[in-house]
C-alpha cells in the first residue's frame, strides 16, 4: 500500500467537513445576494407589495428535493433545512407574519408553523379559523394556517369567509411532501390574499352549501373528493369544503349529492393547491 492509498485520518475528514460547511455558508450568502438583486428588480418594475410566497415554485422545489435525496441524512432534516431557507428568504423579500388557528391543538399547529416557516417569521396565534382569516384579510401579505380537517361536529364553516370576491383564498396545503411519521404531518391549508399569478391549480377547493343533508348524502360523495362537513344555518342544511384532485370534476360531486336527495344551494371556488406528493407508500 502506497502513501496515497492510506485511509484518511480523522483530522483529514474533519477538514473536509469544515470545507463543506464553509462552502454551504458561502452559497447561502450568494443566494442572499441574488435575492437582493431580485428585490431591486421588483422595485424597478413596480412589482413590490403583497406576499412573496409562491406556492407553485415551493411545491416544485420540495418535490425535486425529495426525488434527488439520498444518503444518511434523514429526509425530515433536509426538508426542514430547506423550508427554513425558503421561508426566511421569502421573509427577507417581503416581511410577513404567519397567523395560525390553535383550536385544532396548539402543539401540532406550532410544529407545522415552525417546521415550514422557521423562527424568523413572526408567529401569531388565534383561537378560531375566522380570526386567522380576518387577520390575513386586514394584512398586506400575511399568511394564515388552518387545519385541513375538522371534527364532524364542527359548527363553524369557516371556509364560507373565503367566498367573496377579493376575500382570502386557500393557496397551498402543507406539508408539500406527505409521508408516514412526518414531524409536522398535520394537514394544513395556507390562506392568503389571492395570488393568481402564482396559484397552483392542481387541486381545486370549493365551498358547497346544500339543503336536505343526510347520512345517505354523505355516503354518496365520490371517494376521490376530500370533504369537511359542518352544519349550515338551515335546519336540514350543511356546508361542505370539497377538495377535488386532478382528473376529476366537482360536478361529479354535486350530481351524486343531487341523486341522493340533497339540494345544491351554492357552489363557490375558494382556492386551490398543489397535488399531494407522497413518499414511502
Amino acid at each position: 500500500m502506497t502513501h496515497t492509498d492510506a485511509p484518511p485520518s480523522l483530522s483529514d475528514l474533519r477538514a473536509e467537513i469544515d470545507r463543506i460547511d464553509e462552502a454551504m455558508h458561502r452559497l447561502l450568502m450568494e443566494r442572499s445576494e441574488i435575492i437582493d438583486r431580485l428585490v431591486q428588480v421588483k422595485r424597478t418594475a413596480g412589482a413590490e407589495g403583497g406576499s412573496a410566497f409562491r406556492p407553485a415554485r415551493e411545491a416544485d422545489m420540495m418535490r425535486r428535493l425529495v426525488e434527488r435525496h439520498a444518503g444518511l441524512l434523514p429526509l425530515d432534516t433536509v426538508e426542514s433545512i430547506w423550508r427554513v431557507i425558503i421561508a426566511t428568504f421569502t421573509y427577507v423579500q417581503a416581511p410577513y407574519s404567519v397567523h395560525a388557528d390553535l383550536a385544532v391543538g396548539e402543539p401540532a399547529m406550532r410544529d407545522s408553523a415552525r417546521f415550514h416557516f422557521g423562527f424568523t417569521v413572526p408567529f401569531v396565534p388565534h383561537m378560531g379559523a375566522r380570526g386567522v382569516i380576518d387577520a390575513v384579510k386586514g394584512s398586506r401579505g400575511d399568511l394564515g394556517l388552518i387545519a385541513a380537517t375538522a371534527a364532524p361536529s364542527a359548527a363553524d364553516p369557516w371556509w364560507t369567509a373565503l367566498e367573496g370576491e377579493g376575500a382570502p383564498k386557500i393557496i397551498a396545503r402543507l406539508p408539500f411532501v406527505e409521508r408516514a411519521d412526518h414531524p409536522a404531518g398535520l394537514p394544513v391549508f395556507v390562506v392568503s390574499h389571492p395570488i393568481a399569478d402564482a396559484a397552483v391549480r392542481e387541486v381545486r377547493v370549493y365551498s358547497l352549501r346544500v339543503s336536505g343533508w343526510s347520512a345517505g348524502a354523505g355516503r354518496a360523495i365520490p371517494a376521490f373528493a376530500e370533504v369537511v362537513v359542518a352544519p349550515d344555518e338551515a335546519l336540514d342544511g350543511a356546508a361542505l369544503l370539497v377538495s377535488v384532485p386532478p382528473g376529476h370534476a366537482v360536478a361529479t360531486v354535486t350530481d351524486a349529492l343531487a341523486e341522493a336527495g340533497a339540494g345544491i344551494r351554492s357552489l363557490t371556488e375558494v382556492g386551490s393547491h398543489a397535488a399531494l406528493h407522497r413518499v414511502g407508500g
